[in-house]
């Protein structure tokens, strides 16, 4: 590996300032080509980061950090910033690659104040530090970094329109490389053309109509440019904006001419070729919206700025013309949509990931629920992760289950899945939520979906004295709880695929307690607020036991798989210990 010249030197901020402009030049190649090594291994945001390593140099030669606080939108465009203040080794040195978040972390530095890993809330953020600081009379910078895709997203919108009411620092850093994750969707965005095509001088100025200050800034890749227009912003009285114009996936070929693929990078060590050939629901969903689409013309598909993630790819929506719609980084809207769309009699389909549907529990109940139209909710991406606590999906049941008149489903096989989302689609009586299974499972048999079976569980093993009930994707490790029972205990245990986790199956659970004296809960999500404790509630006059098994009510960041589940029981060796150990 070729080493490096002027980034050895680089222990901190202090350092970046000591560079001439030439040195400057070198470093960010030098950092370009280190984040490119290092997210080719690792996985992670790649073009992003890759747009903005000028502008985070140029940052920190400017700007006084931590002093001076920078607040990174989704900060999924940090690297940089963690390489330039003291976490250089964690993308240097491949030993240390996975030493640190992919997001800002202050538990890691000084220099990083929220960890964030969620879109549009960095100038929130930022305002409520400056106001932190006007009140205390303090005289820092506060420099809010967020990108085009973001400001798409209503809290963005909230921020701007509170933040020229300041009038005291505040720097928006404004970066525009005209994509979010994919293409940009919304009526601004047509605007912020007409800026970068007029220098910043076009009569109709987004920002401005707010009452901010407006620089525009066209070489946003170049350092010796961007030093210049941070230092005319630095220490202003005023909410200022600087707009930049950057080029997404700079310094890499296939992430500048597919600036979509991209945005994320798979790790290397990832077959690519094998998961091609895998089945996901991903794929499945695609193909059977299109088949819908193709019969009824009010089929429609909605995603919020993450087509691709969820399988709608661009091919799907070339196919699907005006039967697709993102609505950009907003799922509070996307919800009231497609509340709008079911009542005037169209058939919307919403795509979202699990830990960005949280956004949505006002417009989920007050929109939709309250009002029953009969949307689709897919959520993906659901259940307890490794991953990092921003994107952590297991809050989903607990939070849909607080809420009337919605159906939430989580089927464990194909068969299942596809059968309620046939239902779902066709069906004119309830909003439905329906958690998409991570790996298909299919077991061939044929389902049968209407308004009464679809809240009705099935008892997949009949056995007496325990039953497990296995939500969705915890129905095969209640399966391997109960084989485990069976071996060592000798109890034929009854196994429950209860699928339905927002309507009770009173019937069934009546029939459990006649023959059982314990009943186990497995679900792939919180505890508190969960489905297992729904049960729980239902039988607390009754002499059965109930045990729960699921996640704690804790924030799990960047914790092994492995681990968590040995943390939370959540093995199959480890429940059929706990039930042995409260058998009668």
């Amino acid at each position: 590996m070729k080493k490096t010249n002027i980034l050895q030197k680089i222990h901190g901020p202090a350092d970046v300032k000591g560079c001439s402009m030439d040195e400057l030049k070198t470093l960010s190649e030098e950092i370009r080509q280190a984040l490119i090594r290092r997210v080719t291994v690792t996985g992670g945001h790649m073009g992003s980061n890759l747009g903005f390593v000028e502008a985070t140099v140029a940052l920190h030669y400017v700007f006084d950090s931590p002093r001076d606080k920078f607040v990174f939108d989704v900060s999924h465009q940090s690297y940089t910033h963690k390489i330039l203040t003291g976490r250089k080794e964690g993308f240097t040195e491949p030993e240390k690659y996975y030493a640190f978040s992919g997001y800002t972390t202050p538990s890691e530095s000084e220099h990083d104040f929220f960890k964030i890993g969620h879109t549009s809330t960095s100038i929130s953020l930022a305002t409520g530090l400056a106001k932190g600081r006007d009140l205390k009379g303090g005289r820092e910078n506060i420099i809010a970094v967020i990108g085009d895709g973001s400001m798409s997203g209503g809290e963005a919108l909230e921020g701007l329109n509170n933040a020229a009411m300041l009038n005291s620092n505040l720097i928006i850093l404004f970066n525009d490389n005209e994509m979010s994750i994919a293409k940009n969707q919304g009526g601004m965005y047509e605007n912020f053309r007409q800026l970068r095509e007029t220098g910043g001088k076009a009569e109709n100025n987004f920002f401005k109509s707010f009452g901010l200050d407006y620089y525009y800034v066209e070489e946003g890749n170049e350092v010796e440019t961007l030093i210049s227009a941070f230092e005319k912003v630095k220490d202003t009285k005023r909410p200022t904006v600087v707009h930049i114009h950057t080029l997404k996936g700079k310094g890499l070929d296939w992430a500048m001419q597919d600036k979509e693929a991209g945005h994320w990078a798979m790790p290397a060590a990832f077959d690519l070729a094998a998961f091609a050939k895998m089945e996901r629901y991903e794929t499945l969903t695609a193909d059977f919206l299109l088949k819908k689409m193709e019969s009824d013309p009010t089929v429609i598909a909605v995603s919020a700025a993450t087509p691709g993630a969820t399988g709608l790819t661009q091919e799907f929506r070339a196919k699907a013309g005006k039967q697709f719609v993102d609505v950009g980084i907003a799922e509070e809207h996307a919800v009231a949509m497609i509340s709008g769309i079911a009542k005037n009699g169209g058939k919307p389909v919403f795509e979202v990931f699990s830990s960005f549907l949280q956004r949505t529990y006002d417009q989920l109940s007050q929109d939709l629920a309250m009002n029953k139209n009969a949307a689709t909710i897919l959520v993906f991406s659901s259940g307890i992760g490794g991953g990092d606590c921003t994107h952590n999906g297991m809050y989903d049941v607990a939070l849909i289950g607080s809420i009337p008149n919605i159906i939430g489903l989580a089927p464990a096989t194909r068969e299942e899945y596809l059968a309620a989302l046939e239902w779902s689609v066709e069906q004119k009586n309830h909003p439905v939520v329906i958690r998409v299974p991570k790996v298909v499972i299919s077991d061939g048999k044929t389902i049968a979906f209407d308004d009464e079976s679809a809240v009705k569980g099935k008892i997949v093993k009949k056995g007496s004295k325990i039953a497990i009930l296995g939500l969705g994707d915890a129905l095969p490790l209640a399966k391997q709880a109960a084989e485990a029972l069976d071996e060592t205990v000798g109890v034929n245990v009854t196994v429950v695929n209860p699928m339905c986790f927002t309507t009770l199956d009173k019937d069934l659970l009546d029939e459990l307690k006649k023959d059982h004296d314990l009943i186990a809960t497995v679900e792939d999500g919180i505890l508190d607020g969960g489905f297992g404790q729904k049960i729980a509630a239902y039988y607390g006059a009754d002499p059965v036991k109930v045990l729960n098994f699921g996640g704690a009510k804790r924030f799990n960041d960047l914790v092994p798989a492995a681990d968590i589940a040995v943390g939370n029981h959540l093995t199959a060796e480890l429940i059929a210990e706990d039930i042995k150990n409260h058998m009668k």
